[in-house]
C-alpha cells in the first residue's frame, strides 16, 4: 500500500498506518515532509523544541530532524515497539521524502478522514517546515 502524506493530518494518518502495519500490511508513505501537525505554529514549535532538547545526548531521547524519520518516530509512538509484534510492524513501514522513482507509476491513496480540510481552523505546520525550524533539513 502506498500512502501520499500530502496535506494529511499526522496523528490521524499515523493511527491508521499503525493499525494496518500490525495487521501485516507493508506500507510506503511518500511526501512525508508535506504531512501537517495541527495547532498554532508557535505552540507546536515550542512543544517539539522542548522534546528535542530534553535528556542528554548520550542516552536520549533521540529525535531525528529529517522529515521522513520524524514521521516514522511519530508512527512508532502508536505501536508497541518494544514488543516483537510492534518491531515487526515498524519494519513494514517505510517513509520517503518526495516521490521516489519506483512509485511514480503506481496508484497512491490518501488516508480516509485525515485530510487537512477536516480542520475547523487553518492553524497547522508541515513536518518539513517544523524540522527546518528545529535545525534539521
Amino acid at each position: 500500500m502506498i500512502i501520499d502524506a500530502t496535506d494529511q493530518i499526522v496523528g490521524r494518518m499515523a493511527t491508521q498506518v499503525a493499525k494496518k502495519a500490525l495487521l501485516g500490511e507493508h506500507i510506503d508513505i511518500i511526501n512525508s515532509e508535506k504531512a501537517v501537525i495541527s495547532g498554532k505554529k508557535e505552540m507546536v514549535l515550542q512543544r517539539y523544541k522542548q522534546r528535542v532538547t530534553r535528556g542528554i545526548p548520550s542516552k536520549g531521547p533521540f529525535f531525528s530532524l529529517l522529515p521522513e524519520r520524524f514521521l516514522k518516530r511519530i508512527i512508532r509512538g502508536m505501536l508497541p515497539h518494544k514488543q516483537e509484534k510492534g518491531e515487526k510492524a515498524l519494519k513494514r513501514i517505510m517513509c520517503h521524502r518526495g516521490m521516489p522513482e519506483k512509485f511514480k507509476d503506481q496508484k497512491t491513496e490518501p488516508v480516509k478522514d485525515a485530510s487537512v480540510s477536516r480542520l475547523s481552523t487553518m492553524d497547522y505546520i508541515s513536518i518539513g517546515e517544523l524540522c527546518r525550524l528545529l535545525g534539521g533539513e
